[in-house]
């Protein structure tokens, strides 16, 4: 990597380890197959279709890679669900929908290294015996589309993609399927039934697990962007080798994205765990704009519960547990997960001491209101309920009790729907209030007209 140049303006960082996006603003870079294959590529998949099916999973497996999209789920798990008596064709679908704010790195990769995710695709097809493969990708991404279509011609053309595969025997379609831009087809039954044509309602788990009963009731995998290109990689390096990146639990790379009130936003790939808060945001970002101070952040797309950058906690039990200042927390699953929010999409949003916590509540508000699908009552109703009230409160119209009703609908919502939408639209909410209620209550005033009368009512129903 020591060879490579990048634009001006674009170098890594030198606490960054570029491996998905080693070829990112890169000098002399272009999305064109022979620029691929010119530095390496496809190599990794004539090596992988002399492989075993299983052997590959098993790589996967011994890798430790976890999904990139949100969930962090261990990708060669999931790919073992499929049934081992299945008759049904297997479908591999690549999650290209990139809709959690605050995330904007796969859109990179499908624009200026399409080649690699075709790569880590047609391989992980291969293991796990798919011949039909999807790209999901979002309407918001036009010139995307138009790229990867013309990477798999190009792919094609050489033998990569199509009818036996590299004279394997193996034949592999893929195909971009564009959505309408939709939040909720970020999940993956609600992708599954929009690329079936019908309405993106997520189906019930269980029975509806894609590796069993996905597309077309056939086993299913649905993958990140980001976690299809890994594999290329575990392939090069072997599994082992690739889970010394990292820590423990938590290895090789991921994506970060920071936006919002650091002086140097953008996108970071580091090792797993290998880097704190504290060195991301004041190191890697430069700190805060001058004259502030950190107030807030949002380590995981804006469904992950806010932390306060003044707080600390305890993590672990017995003898292991220990204190962590905010600062001190390492970029990695399961700390995060500790610490009371998630990693999730590597979407970090920073907040400094000039941002009103109503604001920033009310535009997510706003946000998962508009993209809630309807299906389940507490998450249409409640959402837009929420958003009401945080309207309110912005607007100076609220009463002291709108705070704890905004946090009584939210919970009403909380685990209590078909899919993690409304998770995602009332963790915001909860963490919020627990976080910075005095803030938000010094906004509103006992002057201010009440709840109307049915929203009484309906209030102290929803409580029962």
């Amino acid at each position: 990597m020591s060879s490579i140049q990048y634009l001006p303006g674009k170098e890594p960082d030198p606490r960054e380890y570029r491996l998905i996006f080693k070829n990112i603003d890169r000098v002399g870079w272009d999305p064109s197959i022979d620029c691929y294959l010119n530095n390496g590529g496809y190599e990794q998949l004539k090596k992988a279709i002399t492989m075993e099916p299983i052997a590959i999973t098993n790589e996967v497996k011994a890798s430790g890679l976890r999904g990139r999209g949100g969930a962090g789920f261990p990708t060669g798990v999931k790919w073992g669900f499929i049934p081992p008596n299945n008759t049904k064709p297997v479908y591999l679908i690549c999650n290209c929908d990139e809709s959690e704010p605050g995330t904007f790195k796969d859109r990179y990769i499908v624009h200026q290294d399409p080649h690699q995710l075709i790569e880590g695709m047609v391989i992980s097809a291969f293991a796990v015996g798919a011949h039909t493969a999807y790209i999901y990708m979002r309407e918001e991404f036009p010139e995307a589309a138009i790229l990867m279509e013309k990477a798999i011609e190009e792919a094609r053309e050489k033998g990569f993609v199509g009818k036996n595969v590299l004279g394997s025997g193996f034949d592999l379609e893929i195909y971009v399927h564009r959505g309408a831009g939709a939040y909720i087809c970020g999940e993956e039954t609600g992708l599954i039934e929009s690329l079936e044509g019908k309405r993106p309602y997520p189906r019930i788990k269980p029975p509806y697990f894609p590796a069993a009963l996905g597309l077309y009731m056939a086993p299913t995998i649905v993958n990140n962007v980001e976690s299809l290109c890994h594999v290329k990689h575990i392939i090069e390096m072997g599994g082992e080798e690739y889970a010394k990146l990292g820590t423990p639990r938590n290895t090789g790379t991921r994506i970060l994205c920071v936006s919002g009130d650091v002086k140097k936003p953008g996108y970071y790939e580091v090792e797993v765990g290998k880097i704190t808060m504290g060195e991301l945001l004041n190191d890697v970002c430069g700190g805060p704009k001058d004259g502030r101070t950190f107030k807030a952040c949002i380590p995981g797309g804006s469904s992950a519960k806010i932390l306060r950058c003044d707080e600390t906690f305890k993590i672990g039990k017995g003898e292991d547990e220990k204190e962590l200042s905010f600062y001190d927390i390492p970029m990695d699953f399961d700390t995060m997960a500790a610490c009371g929010s998630m990693a999730g999409s590597g979407g970090v949003i920073v907040m400094d001491d000039s941002r009103k916590m109503s604001w920033v509540l009310n535009n997510i508000n706003h946000f998962y209101a508009h993209e809630s699908c309807g299906q389940c009552t507490p998450c249409r109703e409640g959402s837009m309920w929420m958003k009401k009230i945080s309207d309110r409160i912005v607007e100076g119209k609220a009463t002291p009790e709108d705070v704890q009703t905004l946090e009584d609908v939210a919970y009403q919502i909380d685990g209590r729907t078909v899919c993690a939408f409304g998770e995602a639209s009332s963790w915001p909410v909860e963490a919020m209030i627990a976080k910075f209620r005095d803030e938000l209550t010094s906004e509103t005033s006992e002057e201010n007209e009440y709840l109307s009368e049915e929203a009484q009512r309906q209030l102290k129903y929803i409580s029962q």
